[in-house]
């Protein structure tokens, strides 16, 4: 059976979601747990998220045998055989060719900012920043939305040499002390959500502006490749 699950994680605790040889990703605690309960397979993530990234909304699928017909009580099994930082949260039986990566049309992401003091509670989940002005973040934000070249808003070792991404939708909010900026996208390059909150919090700064954003985005100029921290940055969903 060819089974779609959706999980969510503390990213601060490994290195990134791609199984990796120093066994201390998302994907080899997952296959760790599905050797235990004797299920050798291989796991197709909806794409891959970086050291100290999080996620609410993963998915990825694989094939389990056809005994396991029990989906809620697989689910219950690998909880109790996952550590608590990774959560399976469902289950679903889907057809044989279905791939979590390639048939993936949308994938949304967050990025948390606060303008309050960080805690020992959440310090490796949001983002501190001194000030914020939303004015200035909600007008630059939409630069983004469209068919954009983003060469000059990535790092090397992204999957494909096309940098070409269509953004359908930004959104930045206030949610009680928390900043919010919200990206739907295709896809992403590596590190591309957070060069662009990088680029976004120094126009809040007054440190650029949305003439030199745009100079960037048309490849103009390459003026401002300082990524945000990664601990602020979820994905949150990924839409089929």
């Amino acid at each position: 059976m060819n089974i779609k699950f959706l999980i969510s994680y503390d990213g601060s605790l490994y290195k990134g979601s791609q199984k990796q040889p120093n066994n201390q990703t998302i994907e080899d605690k997952l296959l760790h747990s599905f050797k235990r309960i004797n299920i050798e397979t291989k796991i197709i993530l909806s794409g891959r998220t970086d050291k100290d990234v999080h996620a609410t909304g993963q998915v990825f699928n694989c094939i389990i045998p056809d005994f396991w017909n029990d989906l809620s009580k697989l689910k219950d099994i690998l909880n109790q055989q996952l550590p608590s930082s990774i959560r399976v949260h469902h289950l679903k039986k889907v057809s044989k060719d279905f791939h979590s990566r390639f048939h993936a049309r949308k994938r949304v992401y967050r990025y948390l900012v606060t303008t309050k003091n960080i805690t020992a509670f959440n310090n490796k989940f949001i983002t501190q920043v001194k000030n914020i002005d939303e004015i200035k973040i909600q007008e630059a934000i939409k630069e983004f939305i469209g068919v954009h070249d983003f060469e000059y808003f990535h790092k090397q070792g992204s999957d494909k040499d096309i940098t070409i991404r269509e953004v359908y939708d930004t959104k930045f909010y206030k949610y009680k002390d928390i900043y919010v900026f919200k990206f739907t996208a295709n896809s992403y390059l590596r590190s591309q959500i957070r060069l662009m909150v990088g680029f976004l919090l120094k126009i809040s700064e007054g440190k650029l502006s949305i003439e030199d954003l745009k100079a960037q985005l048309n490849k103009q100029k390459n003026i401002h490749r300082i990524p945000a921290l990664a601990n602020g940055l979820y994905l949150s969903k990924v839409i089929y």
